[in-house]
């Protein structure tokens, strides 16, 4: 029989799982998070797939997730009981933070408090300089006390940062000698070896999140392994990271900071092996699910990657200049922009009269008002329900069934009524808002960055995302939208066609006219070697190893830097004149402007090294389950706005379609989505099955 590799990914309503066979079989599921137990939805989900597909335990051949239970943990503040050991007047760090808050006229505005609390911040007496000279030993007297507070008050986690640490770490080294002989039960991470990178608070925050969430994300793994184990899936369990590279269990409990957003990270990762099937090369993306929306861009075949994030705030309005509300970490992740909207995104009328849609959710429980679980609330589900964009009897091609009257409760109750409107103007207007917000996030990602949306097709996911794609298309002037197979779980597909990555990076401040050639290549050679090895220690044999390096760049005087590539080959004056024509340019698509011949700062060495696999983790064809419809077209009335009215539609399932033309207005519903396709639009399907929407001439 064939084999099956699993794909499973945990959103804050429903948790997603994808069986994918050998030759392409598909079978797709969405069940209930269990917050209380995440791992409880995870295990029997496979274990009803594996039932559903009549295999057994030994045929699954790899299981890949992405989860959210280390953001969780940062949000509740349900972490590990943490210290931290900083150099002597640094303690303060965390609190000072950056000079930036979300809410520019908000004089009560207040930042979320730190990861750990003062009497845990912990001074030792030492001072390195910025080249990593010791100017002042470090003062073991203060280490001991530092170890004797840590046992005496029962920390769990210990995070060591000290000043410049990056250029010179004997000085953690030391600490962390001391904290593994007397303290041996206590989880430590050492800024130098976990982030060896200028810039203290960003050093400092990343580690401190890392100590915070190790304990939960070790006690979570380890509990998902055995249970895997006890039904006896025995294969190891890897885990998309933030970056959109897959990493072993094992690496994912020693250094979960690069796990945090490794369910959004999934789905453009599958996105990106989905545009190069289809030759695109420039794809906006689009992941809409239960709580949030969000965007991303993959240009020129790339996947555009970001230096840092935020964690634990508030949740991002899709600007990139609203920064300030949550925790710093500066590890690389896909560049996303996130806004509060989701298919339970909650309506409201504030007192000045205006309609708002989110950021608050109405989450798995009690969930919108139409899924009868004892929600009152106003939903943007509700609302695409009553224009009837949505089955008005179930969801989940029956398994899920909702109650089209509680939706027009709702949104007459908490809409309508207050803006003295109709029910169904209402909820139009909440389709309309949550789509202008989900804007602002493709936004950011495409003309904030100097680029033109209009030069990417829109591929859409999530489970409301093909409700909205063509809506949001039509703001930005977009032409073609893509929806793909089974795309309310496409996350766990993308995780299914991930590569083995690692990232490494180093610190090498030098301004480019006092660059020493030699010592750049002796920097680049033991960070390559450093990718190998540990591609080599998961099974890579040479042949399979692709090696990336790019620099963090700057114009001598800025703050802020750029990454570019590096070219491959030898390192030597004219690949260095390479990176210099490249960050000019990148300069000028990113700000508008550039200024050659200005003196250049190089910052930081970035290394990536990726494990190719021996065949496409990308099947040829793909094998979709039959019509989850129980007859063949059906039709219902649906509103498309004042201008266009009622429509009596067709709905029809995804298999209905075909290479030729039809003609909107039109619904193809599935087991996991609904697609829109308005008057005005056309759609057809693609030999892989991808639903094409394109704007009729």
């Amino acid at each position: 029989m064939q084999r099956f590799r699993v794909g499973v990914d945990i959103g804050g309503t429903f948790t997603d799982i994808v069986f994918l066979g050998d030759d392409g079989q598909v079978l797709a599921r969405k069940i209930a998070s269990t917050p209380e137990d995440y791992s409880l939805a995870v295990l029997e989900g496979i274990k009803n797939g594996m039932k559903e597909l009549g295999i057994t335990a030994d045929l699954v051949s790899e299981v890949s997730h992405g989860f959210t239970v280390a953001t969780n943990a940062i949000i509740e503040q349900k972490g590990a009981k943490t210290a931290l050991i900083t150099t002597e007047g640094f303690r303060d760090i965390l609190e000072f933070r950056r000079n930036r808050i979300p809410r520019l006229y908000d004089l009560q505005y207040e930042k979320p408090p730190p990861l750990v609390k003062r009497q845990f911040r912990l001074e030792v007496g030492e001072r390195m300089n910025f080249k990593g000279e010791v100017l002042r030993p470090l003062n073991k007297a203060d280490v001991d006390r530092a170890v004797r507070y840590v046992l005496d008050h029962d920390v769990e986690s210990v995070a060591v940062c000290l000043l410049h640490s990056y250029a010179n770490p004997e000085h953690e080294q030391y600490i962390a000698q001391v904290l593994a002989e007397k303290a041996p039960g206590v989880n430590l991470t050492i800024s130098s070896e976990l982030l060896p990178e200028m810039k203290e608070y960003e050093r400092t925050s990343t580690t401190v999140i890392n100590c915070y969430v190790r304990p939960v994300v070790e006690s979570y793994l380890t509990q998902l392994t055995n249970g895997l184990t006890e039904m006896g899936v025995q294969v190891p369990l890897t885990v998309m990271q933030s970056n959109g590279g897959l990493a072993t269990a094992d690496i994912a409990k020693q250094r979960p900071v690069y796990c945090i957003e490794s369910g959004p990270a999934a789905g453009v990762v599958g996105a990106y092996h989905l545009g190069k099937r289809l030759d695109m090369p420039n794809l906006m993306t689009l992941d809409m699910g239960g709580t949030t929306a969000k965007a991303s861009i993959i240009e020129d075949g790339e996947m555009l990657q970001a230096p840092e994030y935020e964690v634990g705030g508030e949740i991002s309005v899709g600007h990139r200049l609203l920064r300030g509300s949550g925790h710093i970490l500066r590890v690389p992740a896909i560049d996303l922009a996130e806004v509060g909207a989701g298919g339970g995104s909650i309506a409201t009328v504030d007192r000045s009269g205006s309609l708002r849609v989110g950021p608050q959710s109405s989450g798995a429980i009690p969930g919108p008002a139409c899924y009868q679980l004892g929600g009152q609330d106003a939903t943007v589900t509700d609302a695409n329900v009553l224009l009837g964009f949505l089955h008005p009897k179930h969801l989940l091609a029956g398994d899920f069934e909702i109650d089209a009257d509680l939706a027009r409760k709702a949104i007459a109750d908490n809409v309508a009524r207050p803006l003295e409107m109709s029910d169904v103007a209402a909820a139009y207007g909440v389709h309309t808002l949550v789509n202008s917000n989900m804007a602002r996030a493709l936004r950011a990602v495409s003309s904030e960055r100097g680029r033109d949306p209009r030069r990417f097709d829109l591929i859409a996911f999530g489970g409301s995302g093909p409700v909205h794609a063509v809506g949001l298309a039509e703001m930005l002037d977009i032409s073609r939208v893509v929806v793909p197979p089974f795309p309310g779980v496409f996350s766990s597909f993308g995780l299914l066609v991930a590569d083995v990555e690692h990232h490494f990076v180093q610190t090498y401040f030098k301004l480019f006219h006092e660059l020493e050639i030699e010592n750049l290549a002796e920097l680049l050679n033991n960070l390559w070697e450093q990718g190998r090895s540990q591609l080599r220690a998961e099974g890579f044999d040479d042949s399979r190893h692709e090696i990336v390096t790019q620099l963090d760049m700057k114009y001598e005087g800025q703050v802020s830097d750029l990454t570019v590539p590096f070219p491959g080959g030898e390192v030597n004056r004219q690949t260095v004149d390479a990176v210099i024509a490249a960050f000019d340019q990148e300069h000028e698509r990113s700000f508008g402007y550039n200024s050659p011949g200005t003196g250049y700062q190089l910052v930081n060495v970035r290394v990536i090294a990726r494990g190719l696999p021996e065949t496409p983790r990308m099947p040829e064809r793909l094998q979709l389950p039959v019509s989850s419809i129980n007859s063949g077209a059906t039709q219902r009335d649906v509103f498309f706005g004042p201008n266009r009215g009622w429509a009596g539609v067709p709905v029809v399932d995804r298999q209905a379609l075909t290479g030729d033309i039809s003609e909107g207005p039109l619904i193809v519903e599935e087991y996991d989505s609904t697609t829109v396709v308005p008057p005005g639009w056309n759609a057809t399907k693609d030999r892989w099955s991808n639903i094409i929407l394109e704007k009729a001439s």
